[in-house]
């Protein structure tokens, strides 16, 4: 349930398609590309490790995170689902 939850927010989602390329992101990136305070970054990306979604590894005063690489299949494929969703139908479902 916590993975619903967490894609049901167009900022998590927003974060997540960043974040499904595989690659290490540092939150000032992500906050950059979605227009996100720190604080709401940060708050974002709690719930996505909270959820299992993420990891993430301390840089300095960074934080860096990247997709999970251990997700199950069905979870892999949930994410899939919700990330195509189009955008303005992600909008409407949060």
């Amino acid at each position: 349930m916590a993975i619903l939850s967490a894609l049901a927010d167009p900022t998590r989602l927003a974060a997540i398609r960043l974040l499904w390329d595989g690659e290490e992101h540092c939150v000032c990136e992500l906050m950059r590309k979605i227009d996100a305070s720190q604080s709401r970054m940060s708050r974002h990306m709690a719930a996505l490790k909270v959820a299992g979604l993420v990891v993430d590894r301390r840089d300095a005063q960074w934080v860096r995170y990247r997709r999970n690489p251990n997700l199950q299949a069905a979870v892999v494929a949930l994410v899939g689902a919700a990330l195509a969703l189009p955008e303005d139908r992600q909008e409407e479902a949060a």
